[in-house]
This record gives C-alpha cells, sequence and structure tokens, in this order.
C-alpha cells in the first residue's frame, strides 16, 4: 500500500504546483487588464481563473494531507 501512497502524494504536490502558477500567471495577467479598464464591471476572466486556481490547490493540497494521513496511520 506504501507502494500507491508515495506516487500519490509526489502526483498531489506536483498538481499543487501546477495550479499555483497557473493562478500566478492569472494574476499578473489580470492586473495589466485591471489597469487598463473601467472599475465596476465586475470580475474578469482572469480574475475568475485565479479563484479557480485557488480552489484547485486548496483540493490538491487537501488530497496530500489526507494520503500522508494515511501513510502515517498505517507506520504505526
Amino acid at each position: 500500500m506504501t507502494y500507491v501512497l508515495v506516487p500519490l502524494i509526489i502526483i498531489f504536490m506536483v498538481m499543487v504546483v501546477v495550479s499555483l502558477v497557473r493562478g500566478i500567471a492569472a494574476f499578473l495577467k489580470s492586473t495589466r487588464e485591471d489597469l487598463e479598464r473601467d472599475s465596476g464591471q465586475g470580475a474578469t476572466e482572469m480574475q475568475m481563473m485565479q479563484n479557480k486556481m485557488m480552489f484547485a490547490r486548496i483540493k490538491y493540497q487537501a488530497a496530500a494531507v489526507v494520503v500522508v494521513a494515511l501513510l502515517m496511520a498505517m507506520a504505526k
């Protein structure tokens, strides 16, 4: 079972980093858009992407924590 959980942790860690990088890229792109547009028009597409990536990152981090907890429970 350990041979399954360790690669799962690695996969979740990679997904966290991918989500984080995509969120930062959306943030950088949205700041340029925000400077050029009128305020009060609602959320832009890049702001929605930031939000989506933040929730994805949290989801993958939670999954990694659950797998680590399972691994620790098995070790005892």
